[in-house]
This record gives structure tokens, C-alpha cells and sequence, in this order.
């Protein structure tokens, strides 16, 4: 539901845009009504009434199905057919079932650390949590095959003071454990009071925590992603990704209110021309929506935007006007790295810019960065395209030093595969017998989506010069 009612009950899309859609909304305490009219597949006008009886992801996919039925809009692409994958790579599954019934989502974005110990090595796992009660999930092994659960960083009630906490309302995401000196440091994303993602970093003795949340964010401003690289020195380096993604949303559909003649230069497609003169009529009521709810209602004109990412950016640069550049701007991911002293949480030096999203693979978003070291090379893997589809995969940059300058490989390293979907953000450890091993989530076919189970894998890695395999 909508965290304030729109403006106006009534909405409309603008004059010129080559298809006409009316909405109007209205709601009660259990569903909100929408009530769209326009031309169908046909061209012949029709309207229909469609309920959003809750705030899921499925609510909002069964929402814009329909409308895609009725309408001849495009399908939300979680609820298209799956085109023929590939076989999946040799694959370690980890993790594929939730080991605590608090544990709500599975193991999305795991990030695992190897910590040498009186008994031998142990390998320990943190995890997104989303906006569970209990935060980032903490699991150990000795072999990476038997796991148990040990706890959670932040259980209820010992969140972060500065953190936002509640069911729809907290996002705990991407969590990292490193070994700074005698600490044990915990560097993570959630969401400020007041709504802006943040980074933050917490401290333990041991692995297992308890774990004591800094007072304030170490970087604020819509930042997620933190990655410690930790240099044999003890060096220190924190990458991060500043959250544009969902700014360019809202900023295209103000340029097409204002100029609705670019729908039919930026969307070849009926279809997307479709959907996206669908959202003006239903912008207003996407500005009322909290953020993760916006992108839900937003999804389809992402998707109808990263069909033909390389056009629709091309096109806005020819239109050669502020609104478009802000636009080509929001749409730039960029990955930063700046030195830190984790002892005084103090930046050294100057931040520094270290990878953008340019492959036509990764669309509008790259994320979730890790830097490995291996043979005097920096191999920095990293996820790209959209998280809740079968878009994403991982792709990885190398580079002569931390900060860069990287290059990246051609194609991804990690596609969606038949047996596993959505395979992205990675994380490296020495594996049981000596070399590295990749981590990283991945969807079941049929189940990618927000807040949906997420399986922990794993594949040994092989490496070649610039060139990274499996092993």
C-alpha cells in the first residue's frame, strides 16, 4: 500500500504520448483498487479494475501481469517464460534451506571468512537479512559442507541506533566479515531513520560477535555495498556503491511528462511504448510509494528500459537537455574506493572512482563488489544487472593495484544456468585445500524475486594470467 494517497484519485497520461491511459485509485483497509483505461491489444479502448492486496513483490508482479494481459504492456520479466539456459557450472551448493526459522530469506549476498583457530580453520558466512528482526545471520563450518547456525550480528533489539528497523521498513543488506588487527570488523548496509541507505561498521573479538554497532554511519547519502579489501600489511580499502538506481525511474518519467513525443523515440517496441505511457498516467502514485515498494511498481519500465539499455541511453543523448543528462547520470553506476584506518574510521587520500556499468549485460546497475589478490593481480568480482530477475550474473575487472586503474573481462564470468538463476554477489576465501573459492547466491528456476530463498554456492577458482575459470 502507499504510504500517503497520491495527489489525485484521477490520473492521467499526458497530451502526445502515443498512448492514452487514465487511472484511478482508490483504497480501503484491506486492498488498494486500480481502475485503468486505455487501448487494449486491439487499439479498441477498454477498462479494468485490478486489486494490490499487499506489498510483496508477487503482488505487485500478479498487478502488471494483468495489465500487460489487458493492455498489450510488457510482462514483468519474472513472470515471462524462461528462454533455454545453458548447464549449470560445477556448483558446490552450500547452503539450500534455511537452518533457523529466523533465518526469513535464505543467503543472499553471502560473504564468507576463513579465521585459523587452536582446532583448525573455520569457515564462517554473514548474510543479507532484508528487513528480518534478527540481522545478518552468522553460520560456521570446518568443511564448507556441514554448516551450523550460530547467531546473528544484530540480534532483535541490538540494532544499530541509527538504523531503521521493522517489517518493510528495515533493509540490513550485504554484510562483510574481516579481520582488522585484533578485531573482528562488520561492515554492512541498512537504512537510516528518515529513509536513506547508509553504510555502517560494527566491531567483535570473536567471529560470533557480540558485535558493537559504531554510533553513527561511516558514509551516508544512499551508499550500499561495503566491501573491506584488507591488505598482508594490513592496509585497508573500502569499495562502495552509490545508489542511484533508483533515481533515474522517477527522473525519466519527469522528461516524458514534460516531452511525451520521446516515447516513441526511446521504446521501439509497442509494447514498452506501452508501459511506459502506462507509468505517467500512474506517476503520481509511484511518488507516493517508499522505495523499495517504488522499484516493485517501477519494474517493468526498468525492464522495458534495459531491453535495449544501448538505444534508450543513446536516444537521451541526442535529446541533448539537462533533465536527459541527469537521466545518463542516474544511470551510471559508480563503484568508489577510498583508503580507511579501521582503527580511527578516518578515510586516507582522495576517494577514487574504480569501475561503471558499460557492457550491455550489466544494464543500469553493477554491485556487490569483492577484490582478491592473487599472483600480484587484483581480481575484483562484482554483480550486474537486476537483482530480483534472472538478469543478473557476475562479472570480474582485474588490476595492477587496489584502486586500479581495472579492466574487465568481455563477458560475464556467471549467467543464469538451468539448474540456478541470478548467480551474483561474490565473495573469495582459501578454500579447504589451498586455492580460492568464489561465493555467491543464486535463485531457484521459477523463484527469483525480492525477499525470495536464496541458495548459497560455491566453485573453486582457477587462475591464468588476467584470465579467471574454474577449477
Amino acid at each position: 500500500m502507499p504510504d500517503q494517497n497520491p495527489a489525485t484519485s484521477s490520473l492521467s497520461t499526458p497530451v502526445g504520448a502515443p498512448f492514452p491511459f487514465t487511472a484511478r485509485i482508490s483504497e480501503d483497509a484491506s486492498a488498494l483498487a486500480l481502475e485503468v483505461s486505455g487501448p487494449g491489444p486491439d487499439r479498441a479502448r477498454r477498462t479494468r479494475t485490478y486489486g494490490l492486496r499487499g506489498t510483496a513483490q508477487d503482488d505487485f508482479l500478479d498487478l502488471f501481469e494483468g495489465i500487460a494481459r489487458d493492455f498489450g504492456a510488457r510482462a514483468p520479466r519474472n513472470r515471462q517464460p524462461e528462454p533455454p539456459a545453458p548447464e549449470s557450472p560445477p556448483y558446490r551448493v552450500l547452503l539450500d534451506e534455511n537452518l533457523s526459522p529466523d533465518i526469513l530469506y535464505g543467503y543472499g549476498d553471502p560473504a564468507v571468512l576463513r579465521v585459523e583457530g587452536p582446532g583448525g580453520a573455520c569457515y564462517y558466512l554473514v548474510c543479507t537479512s532484508n528487513d528480518a528482526p534478527d540481522a545478518f545471520p552468522i553460520l560456521r563450518s570446518r568443511d564448507l559442507v556441514d554448516w551450523e547456525h550460530r547467531g546473528f550480528a544484530f540480534p532483535r533489539g541490538r540494532t544499530p541506533e541509527w538504523a531503521a528497523t521493522g517489517w518493510d521498513q528495515s533493509d540490513f543488506w550485504a554484510p562483510e566479515l574481516h579481520r582488522a588487527g585484533e578485531k573482528f570488523l562488520l561492515a554492512f548496509a541498512a537504512r537510516q531513520k528518515g529513509g536513506a541507505l547508509a553504510i555502517g561498521l560494527a566491531a567483535a573479538d570473536h567471529p560470533e560477535g557480540p558485535f558493537t554497532p559504531d554510533a553513527q554511519p561511516l558514509l551516508t547519502g544512499g551508499v550500499i555495498d561495503p566491501h573491506l579489501f584488507v591488505g598482508h600489511g594490513g592496509e585497508t580499502f573500502l569499495f562502495w556503491k552509490e545508489d542511484s538506481n533508483d533515481l533515474w525511474p522517477g527522473l525519466l518519467l519527469d522528461l516524458l511528462q514534460r516531452r511525451p513525443d520521446l516515447v516513441e523515440r526511446l521504446f521501439p517496441r509497442d509494447e514498452d511504448r506501452r508501459t511506459a505511457c502506462l507509468m505517467l498516467a500512474l506517476k503520481p502514485w509511484l511518488e507516493s510509494l517508499e522505495p523499495m515498494r517504488r522499484f516493485m511498481a517501477s519494474q517493468t519500465l526498468i525492464e522495458a528500459v534495459t531491453a535495449d539499455f544501448s538505444l534508450v541511453r543513446l536516444r537521451l543523448e541526442e535529446a541533448a537537455c539537462r533533465e536527459a543528462d541527469a537521466i545518463l547520470d542516474a544511470m551510471r553506476t559508480k563503484i568508489f574506493a577510498q583508503e580507511l584506518d579501521p582503527e580511527s574510521r578516518t578515510f586516507l587520500g582522495e576517494k577514487r572512482l574504480v569501475l561503471e556499468n558499460d557492457r550491455d549485460w550489466e544494464a543500469h546497475l553493477i554491485e556487490g563488489v569483492w577484490v582478491h589478490k592473487q599472483d600480484g593481480r587484483f581480481f575484483l568480482f562484482y554483480a550486474g544487472n537486476d537483482f530480483s530477475t534472472p538478469e543478473y550474473g557476475t562479472g570480474v575487472a582485474v588490476a595492477p593495484s587496489p584502486l586500479g586503474p581495472y579492466r574487465k573481462m568481455d563477458e560475464p564470468l556467471l549467467r543464469s544456468s538451468k539448474n540456478w538463476l541470478g548467480p551474483g554477489h561474490p565473495s573469495v576465501a582459501e578454500g579447504p585445500d589451498g586455492p580460492p573459492w568464489l561465493f555467491l547466491h543464486a535463485f531457484r528456476p521459477g523463484e527469483a524475486g525480492y525477499k525470495r530463498f536464496r541458495a548459497a554456492l560455491a566453485l573453486p577458482l582457477r587462475f591464468d594470467g588476467d584470465r579467471v575459470s574454474f577449477g
